[in-house]
């Protein structure tokens, strides 16, 4: 390897990189990234996001085990003490009173036992029926054959509202890999829970199959000490590595509130009137190793034969994603406070090893969500968290402003680098939306926005937002929406709305990766309105289409749009008139973030 040009081995550490959280170890890696040319402006502390989460240096990956516990939410996340590349990998641990300011502990979980000498890796907390909070996680005992078992932690101490330190009983491991499954795919517990009826917890764990099927095991326990797995998965498909998983209940289509268990997911009342057993509604969620995304399905559990069956047959195919960007290894946990599910993703660097070796950090979380089923009862609804708005600072605002075709306007009055967006759109007509007549673009949103993107003309769209633009606007990331029609008559030219994020002229370093992101959003346009958030933080731009039907992260790095330099503005290729009905751009303060 050595013998590689510079470009060559930045990019071969930046494909490893991007492999995610991949549990390789490359010896020295470091050492050898920075031989790799680095430009300057990639150091730039203005790069550094300032309020998604991260330590104060060095390498994240997965967040794990979301809690609360006596006044303090806790994220615990892998993370590398010594670098900002992947290996060495500890549970840092971070604490907070509100998701949005947080104070780093010292690492929860280091390697110390037998069965997890050669790793500690992802996991999930539960807590149990007296209060205790229990992780379980991964380890890895065998350094030849990468050779993964389960293991659980308690508090040393549960009177310490910020459980800082974790002990692991003598009995580990508790689960181990067996009765055919494939010990080097075997991990990722998820949060237990215990159904009404038998007083049984159980809990999931990601692998596959050899006929490369991620499947999702169950295993039962009544004293989470000795764990039996069931006779069959919960759920498999023809979709590789299950990384990750997540299961969980949701509450009746529209409503907000999220449920904790079965129990609450299944009763609703309506004006007063007696409450009714409802059918509960589950979310599986699996991150997709041979594709680095998320993909969720919405179906029922059927606890007597342990199996979950998605609503759509089409389901494991049809692969609807919490994120169509930069979004991996998520994990939710219900929040007693809010009575809220709260989502946590973690989005990788789109840049080199070499330059994350020299910046001193890599990885970051996106901001946490409020997950519940929309309306329709077919798919997620996602919003930041309703804390992130206390950092909300100066405004300014846009009202009944026409955009028209080829026009650009400019939001001034505040810093983009570092803001927060919210705007309506109201398109003048829907007759000139262009017809999707290429099956193969017809159902590949990222295809469509890579032949379609912002700087193509079209007939309703691309409109929407340049974000850290520079005043010549050589360098501008495009959030946009454009509609299509099917085609065909016979009632089939129902529009179809693209969401896409263009990151292809975002910065004038052709090294690194910028991949356009998109994905369709379900939603009715037919009165040509429809709405986008878009939260700017310096080196990424996170977007919510719709209310949130639609949602796309992406990581960039501006050469020259860097802090005071950056601007915003609005945009319309298409050739149908946009009124921005309203728009609202906040400056965004900097909370306390990990000591950094």
């Amino acid at each position: 390897m050595r013998a590689l040009g510079t470009v060559a081995w930045a990019w071969l550490l930046l494909l490893q990189q991007l492999a995610g959280a991949s549990h390789v170890v490359y010896e020295n890696l470091e050492v050898e990234a920075t031989t790799a040319a680095v430009r300057p402006s990639i150091v730039d502390p203005l790069l550094r996001t300032g309020y998604h989460f991260q330590p104060r240096k060095n390498w994240i990956n997965d967040p794990n085990a979301p809690l609360y516990y006596k006044g303090w939410y806790h994220l615990f996340y892998q993370y590398n003490p010594k670098g900002a590349v992947w290996g060495n990998i500890v549970w840092g641990h971070s604490v907070s009173r509100d998701l949005i300011n947080w104070v780093a502990l010292q690492p929860a979980i280091e390697p110390s036992i037998p069965s997890d000498r050669y790793g500690c890796w992802s996991g999930s907390a539960t807590t149990l029926a007296d209060g205790t909070p229990a992780i379980m996680y991964t380890g890895v005992n065998r350094p030849d054959v990468n050779y993964q078992v389960q293991n659980v932690a308690y508090p040393r101490n549960r009177s310490d509202p910020l459980l800082r330190e974790w002990v692991k009983p003598s009995h580990n491991p508790i689960i181990v890999p067996g009765g055919g499954i494939n010990a080097t795919q075997f991990r990722d517990p998820t949060t237990a829970w215990r159904a009404a009826g038998d007083g049984l917890w159980r809990l999931l764990i990601g692998s596959v199959t050899e006929a490369r099927h991620g499947v999702a095991y169950v295993y039962r326990s009544r004293d989470f000490r000795r764990w039996t797995r069931a006779r069959r998965p919960l759920h498999s498909a023809a979709t590789g590595m299950w990384e990750c998983p997540d299961f969980y209940p949701v509450g009746a289509p529209g409503r907000r509130a999220g449920v904790e268990t079965e129990t609450s997911a299944v009763s609703d009342g309506d004006g007063g009137s007696p409450r009714r057993r409802q059918q509960a509604k589950y979310v599986l969620k699996n991150s997709l190793d041979l594709r680095r995304y998320d993909y969720y399905t919405v179906g029922t559990y059927d606890r007597a034969a342990e199996r979950y069956v998605p609503d759509d047959p089409a389901g494991d195919e049809r692969h609807l994603r919490y994120d169509y960007g930069n979004f991996y290894a998520s994990k939710t946990f219900y929040d007693p406070v809010k009575q809220r599910r709260v989502l946590w993703g973690w989005a990788n660097e789109s840049d080199t090893a070499a330059d994350d070796v020299a910046k001193g950090w890599a990885g970051i979380q996106a901001i946490p969500r409020t997950v519940w089923l929309d309306p329709s009862g077919k798919q997620l609804l996602q919003w930041p968290i309703e804390e992130v708005e206390a950092l909300r600072g100066r405004s300014v605002a846009l009202k009944n402003r026409v955009i028209k075709p080829g026009q650009h306007v400019e939001v001034t009055g505040i810093q983009t680098a570092q803001a927060d967006v919210e705007v309506s759109f109201e398109v003048s007509s829907l007759a000139g939306a262009e017809a999707l007549l290429d099956p193969a673009l017809a159902s590949d949103a990222q295809r469509l926005c890579g032949a379609r993107g912002a700087a193509v003309e079209g007939g309703v769209g691309p409109f929407g937002l340049w974000v850290l633009a520079s005043g010549d606007r050589e360098e501008r990331t495009a959030v946009f929406f454009r509609v299509f029609r099917r085609g065909g008559g016979g009632g089939h030219d129902k529009p179809v709305v693209l969401m896409c994020t263009d990151p292809t002229k975002s910065s004038l370093d052709a090294n690194l990766y910028q991949p356009t992101f998109a994905g369709f959003v379900d939603t009715d346009i037919s009165n040509g309105k429809i709405s986008l958030r878009t939260l700017i933080d310096r080196s990424v731009v996170e977007s919510f289409g719709a209310g949130g039907r639609t949602c796309i992260l992406s990581r960039v790095y501006p050469s020259i749009a860097i802090g005071s330099k950056a601007r915003l503005y609005v945009f319309n290729n298409g050739r149908a008139d946009v009124r921005v009905s309203r728009l609202t751009a906040w400056e965004m303060k900097k909370p306390l973030m990990n000591g950094a």
